[in-house]
């Protein structure tokens, strides 16, 4: 059995929890293409906003390469993200700075906020401590929930896992669970 904690495993009530998902869904003009990664994210958003956390979301989009490019904007996803649910989710025009402290300090318990795309910053790539440290003072608490982008050695996967107290969503432990299970009981 392979040890990892789980949002369960902790009162998330009130506290700024950092969600790493992978919002990079196909796009086709304008509009999401195929909903396969928001409805995966869903039992994570549905049990943080039951329990009263205040959700901040980050994802990337595309392959911005530290650029803003109004292309690859996350935006147009807080709304398909709003529509899934049937709660709104604000959107920050970025994930970091001024915009995204402002925004996160608006948050009220059960809120979502999506943060816009990590990648207009080279820092999510590089992994780079100043960039990591920065997204950690908007959280109390991180949670992946994106098990398809939990192999880069980025901020949002692994910088910020080491200063933040972290957790798997729903998504990340059913994925580690069947792992788990395959490894434990191999053929």
């Amino acid at each position: 059995m392979y040890n990892f904690k789980t949002i369960g495993e902790i009162d998330l009530t009130g506290k700024r929890v950092l969600v790493r998902a992978d919002l990079n869904v196909p796009m086709k003009d304008g509009r999401v293409a195929d909903m396969t990664r928001i409805n995966r994210l869903m039992p994570t958003l549905r049990d943080l906003i039951a329990n009263r956390a205040r959700v901040i979301i980050m994802s990337h989009f595309g392959r911005p390469e530290g650029k803003y490019l109004p292309e690859m904007t996350l935006r147009p996803v807080a709304k398909v993200l709003s529509q899934a649910l049937g709660y709104d989710v604000s959107f920050a025009g970025d994930c970091i700075g001024e915009v995204a402290v402002k925004a996160v300090a608006r948050l009220q318990p059960g809120n979502i906020l999506l943060l816009e795309n990590l990648r207009y910053h080279a820092g999510e790539e590089n992994n780079d401590p100043e960039f990591v440290k920065k997204l950690a003072a908007l959280s109390d608490v991180y949670v992946n929930d994106g098990f398809s982008v939990a192999h880069r050695s980025h901020a949002s996967t692994v910088g910020i896992a080491h200063i933040l107290p972290a957790f798997a969503g729903r998504q990340m432990q059913a994925e580690l669970e069947a792992l788990g299970a395959v490894l434990d009981n191999p053929m």
